[in-house]
């Protein structure tokens, strides 16, 4: 107990020695790395969809890309992974490897995934020995981009800006006249709201949600002006128009490549493209139907976009010598929706029928998940993350989380600029606000949502306090971690 008493108060001197210290004798250092996380061994399934067909080759790579910062005392990465979404145990695994290697606790570590819908499983459950194979890839891929991202710190200066791009962002979920709703799953006529209606319909009444089309990028740049890595956070999903059989990063691998090239940054650069608040929005204007595109056409279109806002954002950044570092997380318990006992006895009765065409759409799939949440867990291990650098805020959600909930942090947090990034440390399905709940719709089906429905007011307020902690962190505490 003294030892760690001694530990403690060592801390806490190191940290205000630091602050202490004249701004120009403080030193900032950055590192970044993409690891190649592209399967060797085929095939694998595509996940995201209710089919998932077999993938044989890959388009593009798939990357874990990274990016660690250091002012001193503290150390945070970020990793954001080209994956549908990975679960909280595989991250967990990957952070205590890299604690190990680095010193930088998981406290400290931001880990995400793209949301791209062309990529393996994650998950164990249902894999086959190759898909487990790349499971362990993408584990020791996660391990190495952060491990060789902190071998390559260097002298680097930081900054940030926000650029407003709005063309690409569509709410998907749209009231529709009276009767023209189709059933859910269950048999439900309730839902007021559809997601993904047909585009151009002429029973389109209007979007249920917002779009957010604030772009926040964190820039840092070499003492002598080299880029060195750049971080975008967009509430946009994946985009999409990629053959039945073939792996892809979307547009998030797209933007890391354009932007390198538009940089002249040179091999060593990494980009990175996370998902913002996203789960109600996508890159279909359902409005005014867009024609038809090539294969990866409209990926290379809102990449292109997208990276020459991250190149004007780079060159107006205010790039600073030095910026306070600091990170917290925390536990939050939700609790599992739960079926009732007439759902659980529907859910059998449905998956008897040898008749699927007379059942509503994906019938049998949702009953299978209702049993499977019926037996499951009673509570969710979520965990809530928030970074703070220097006059920026960072949050971070496990869930698909619908965009009004990211302005809403936007609106209501303690630092001059502000953003989420979703699909952090696991997944746990959608994340509606309750209003959102009372309309219905794919996002708040038992089965594709699965926490209690006052779970986005619970977290935001959670997250919201833990900004304004660290908010009122002049410097790295105990609290917030260590990573020498």
């Amino acid at each position: 107990m003294a030892a760690m008493a001694f530990s403690r108060r060592l801390l806490f001197l190191t940290a205000a020695c630091v602050a202490a210290l004249p701004a120009q004798t403080k030193q900032f250092r950055a590192g970044a790395f993409a690891a190649d996380v592209t399967p060797q061994q085929w095939p694998v399934r595509i996940i995201g969809g209710f089919t998932q067909p077999l993938a044989t080759k890959a388009h593009d790579p798939l990357h874990a890309r990274a990016m660690v910062l250091d002012d001193g005392t503290t150390k945070l990465a970020f990793v954001v992974v080209d994956s549908c979404y990975l679960p909280r145990a595989l991250y967990d695994r990957a952070k205590v490897r890299i604690t190990a290697n680095t010193g930088i606790p998981p406290t400290n570590m931001m880990m995400s995934a793209t949301h791209a819908h062309s990529a393996p499983p994650s998950k164990p459950e249902g894999a086959s020995e190759v898909e487990l194979a790349y499971q362990k890839l993408l584990e020791d891929g996660i391990v190495k981009a952060v491990t060789e991202a902190n071998k390559r710190l260097e002298p680097a200066q930081i900054g940030w800006a926000v650029r407003q791009e709005a063309e690409h962002l569509n709410n998907r979920r749209w009231y529709m006249k009276p009767g023209t709703v189709p059933p859910n799953p269950f048999g439900g006529t309730e839902d007021k709201v559809k997601m993904n209606p047909p585009s151009g319909s002429p029973n389109l009444i209007k979007p249920a949600g917002e779009v957010d089309p604030g772009f926040t990028v964190l820039a840092v740049k070499s003492a002598s002006g080299k880029p060195i890595a750049v971080l975008g956070n967009y509430s946009l999903h994946y985009v999409g128009g990629i053959p039945g059989n073939e792996l892809s990063a979307d547009y998030f691998g797209e933007f890391a490549n354009q932007l390198r090239d538009k940089l002249n940054a040179g091999p060593e650069f990494v980009g990175i493209m996370s998902n913002g608040t996203s789960g109600d929005v996508n890159n279909i204007n359902f409005r005014t139907p867009r024609g038809r595109k090539a294969p990866f056409e409209q990926i290379k279109y809102v990449a292109n976009s997208m990276s020459d806002h991250a190149v004007a954002a780079f060159k107006s950044a205010s790039f600073q010598q030095w910026a306070p570092l600091a990170a917290m997380d925390r536990e939050f318990p939700l609790r599992f929706r739960k079926p009732t006992p007439e759902q659980v006895e529907k859910a059998k009765q449905v998956l008897t029928v040898e008749d699927e065409k007379s059942l509503p759409v994906n019938a049998k799939a949702y009953a299978r998940r209702t049993l499977k949440i019926d037996e499951g867990p009673e509570w969710a291990d979520v965990k809530l993350q928030a970074f703070r650098i220097g006059t920026l805020g960072v949050t971070a959600f496990p869930f698909e989380v619908f965009t009004e909930i990211g302005l809403e942090l936007k609106a209501k947090s303690p630092f001059k600029t502000q953003f989420t990034i979703e699909l952090a440390n696991g997944h746990y399905g959608y994340l509606p606000t309750p209003e959102q709940h009372e309309l219905g719709g794919y996002e708040t089906w038992l089965g594709t949502n699965y926490v209690e429905k006052m779970g986005s007011r619970k977290m935001t307020d959670a997250l919201l306090g833990m900004l304004r902690h660290l908010a009122g962190t002049k410097t790295a505490t105990a609290s917030s971690g260590g990573g020498r």
